[in-house]
């Protein structure tokens, strides 16, 4: 497979402070990475990271082979990068159909056979087509990252960046999400890192795993031998499974 990210010796935080430090990863084409790691090793800082949301300090990140380093977040859009953020960000005094409608975009370059569009959302999320007309602060929290997610996804990206789209949803929501990112990921093929604590749900549905550890990588590899090795995975994580 292609490389779609490549990410070499990235150190980036937030102003003079250094959060990331000598970080490698790559990601293919089509590929899922799954972002492992306790609170506060660097995780969401990566994915702000790529999403042009801090300072790089040094190394270099390209996606398709542009460099991201001088792009701010809109241009990083624009190039292929859709972020799910933990805030969600929806525009709470539009409406569900107008949050879609306001930023849908064609696919670069007249890729996909089916370019994701608002009809498309509603066809993987039923309860936002029973929502369409109301406003972001009437929906539920789990209807609010449905939204979130249905908003990325009709930018029509190369690159799809989750951080902890379960987070403090119900068992049956996570359900909904997981079942639809698999979708979006294994089925539709689109490239994907998601940040999650619950690493055996994320493990199942990603081709490949890193692990972070005080803005480190300490591990790097197949998401499904991590998956099974459960001795391995609660020594890198430092926590018991979820």
């Amino acid at each position: 497979m292609a490389e779609l990210l490549q990410i070499e010796s990235l150190s980036a935080g937030y102003g003079e402070a250094v959060v990331l430090s000598g970080v490698t990863l790559s990601l293919a084409q089509g590929q899922t990475l799954a972002l492992l790691g306790r609170n506060g090793t660097g995780k969401t800082t990566l994915i702000n990271t790529l999403a042009g949301a801090t300072r790089q300090h040094a190394g270099t990140v390209t996606l398709g082979g542009v460099a991201l380093r001088e792009l701010p977040s809109h241009q990083r859009a624009a190039l292929g990068i859709g972020w799910v953020p933990q805030e969600r960000n929806i525009f709470k005094s539009l409406s569900v159909h107008e949050n879609l409608t306001a930023v849908a975009r064609p696919p670069r370059n007249g890729r996909g056979a089916s370019p994701w569009t608002p009809q498309r959302v509603y066809e993987l999320f039923p309860r936002l087509a029973e929502r369409r007309t109301n406003l972001g602060t009437q929906l539920s929290g789990g209807e609010q990252q449905m939204l979130a997610l249905g908003r990325a996804l009709v930018l029509n990206p190369t690159l799809l960046l989750l951080d902890e789209p379960c987070e403090g949803l119900a068992p049956i929501i996570v359900q909904e999400l997981l079942r639809a990112i698999r979708r979006i990921t294994r089925d539709e093929g689109l490239s994907a890192i998601i940040v999650e604590q619950h690493p055996q749900a994320i493990l199942a549905i990603s081709d490949a795993a890193a692990v972070l550890d005080r803005g480190t990588v300490v591990f790097s590899g197949s998401a499904r031998n991590l998956q099974e090795q459960p001795a391995l995975l609660d020594r890198l994580l430092g926590v018991a499974r979820a």
